[in-house]
């Protein structure tokens, strides 16, 4: 026949979810270990926590229903898994004091419900829980990843989060979405922290944890930002590299820089535009540096001719009278 687990709660098989969980809140603390002296108290206790675990979860509880403990915890076919019903194997983890701290919250739940001497506080219940010093839950850290351009000009914005929220029963909890909303400030550099205070879960025993977005860059195809310049890498040939030459960049905000190189283009060199890199986020008016450096491409082969004519180009004698 296998466990009855709708005995176990002592409810009907009609009951509702906040039946069942109404039924588990009055028996698991009557039964808590801490609160009873009957020698098969865990037993029980354990026996509460896994017909909890099974009647609350809309898919276990629908294989239960249909084919009772023998198909939830032996599987049944895929084919008979219709409407949500759990087509593979059940097993509890076993650990009941777990299942007790998720449905009441907090890193103790027990403490909250119980005096030093193991005996269930009633009347007392609710100055005990105000008395009782909550911790905060850790920061949940999020990447945000964001456009360079988003970081020069700076930006808003609004990011949806689902978080558990307290009912106004204080004692059960529903998921539901909110909107976080922020600007983004010219000029914040990779790893800035964004918090948004106790905007994490809510518990009946805890603090909610404070949200941090922290700022990601994403690639860009023009420039590689480092603190507050842009690098800009020109490819050129070896002509221009001895000759001189023009290079254009295309700025952030969309001009055109038209940039004169006349020096030799020797494998250290960079040219450093001064004001044009990124905006300073303690002094938006301020800007870092635009820094071009350059690939040289050399030719593959040059024919005979072509050899000679360098050799008398770049001969000492010529070097030193230009």
């Amino acid at each position: 026949m296998g466990r009855d687990y709708y005995a176990i709660l002592e409810i009907n098989r009609n009951a509702t979810d906040a039946d069942i969980k109404k039924a588990y809140r009055r028996l698991a603390l009557k039964h808590h270990p801490r609160s009873s002296s009957h020698a098969r108290a865990a037993e029980r206790f354990t026996l509460l926590a896994e017909a909890f675990d099974v009647l609350s979860d809309p898919r276990k509880k629908a294989t239960y229903d249909k084919f009772g403990e023998e198909g939830l915890k032996g599987g049944i076919p895929s084919g008979l898994g219709a409407n949500g019903a759990w087509s593979s194997g059940y097993v509890y983890h076993g650990n009941a004091d777990e299942t007790f701290r998720q449905f009441f919250g907090g890193d103790n739940p027990f403490a909250d419900f119980f005096t030093g001497d193991g005996s269930e506080v009633n009347t007392a219940f609710q100055s005990l829980r105000g008395q009782k010093e909550k911790l905060q839950d850790p920061p949940i850290e999020r990447d945000l990843h964001l456009a360079l351009e988003d970081l020069y000009y700076g930006c808003t914005k609004k990011i949806k989060i689902s978080r558990r929220v307290m009912n106004e029963d204080g004692h059960t909890s529903s998921i539901r979405d909110k909107i976080l909303t922020f600007n983004v400030k010219a000029g914040w550099n990779e790893g800035t922290r964004i918090t948004f205070p106790k905007e994490g879960d809510q518990g009946p025993n805890n603090i909610p944890a404070d949200i941090v977005f922290i700022i990601r860059q994403k690639h860009h195809p023009r420039f590689v930002r480092q603190n507050d310049d842009l690098y800009y890498t020109a490819n050129i040939s070896l002509e221009k590299a001895l000759t001189g030459f023009s290079v254009e960049v295309e700025t952030l905000d969309g001009r055109l820089l038209n940039i004169p190189i006349n020096e030799i283009v020797h494998p250290q060199y960079t040219k450093i535009v001064t004001e044009e890199g990124m905006p300073l986020a303690n002094s938006p008016s301020k800007r870092g540096d635009l820094i071009i450096r350059f690939v040289t491409h050399f030719p593959e082969k040059l024919s005979a001719e072509k050899k000679q004519l360098l050799k008398q180009a770049l001969s000492s004698k010529l070097i030193q009278n230009s």
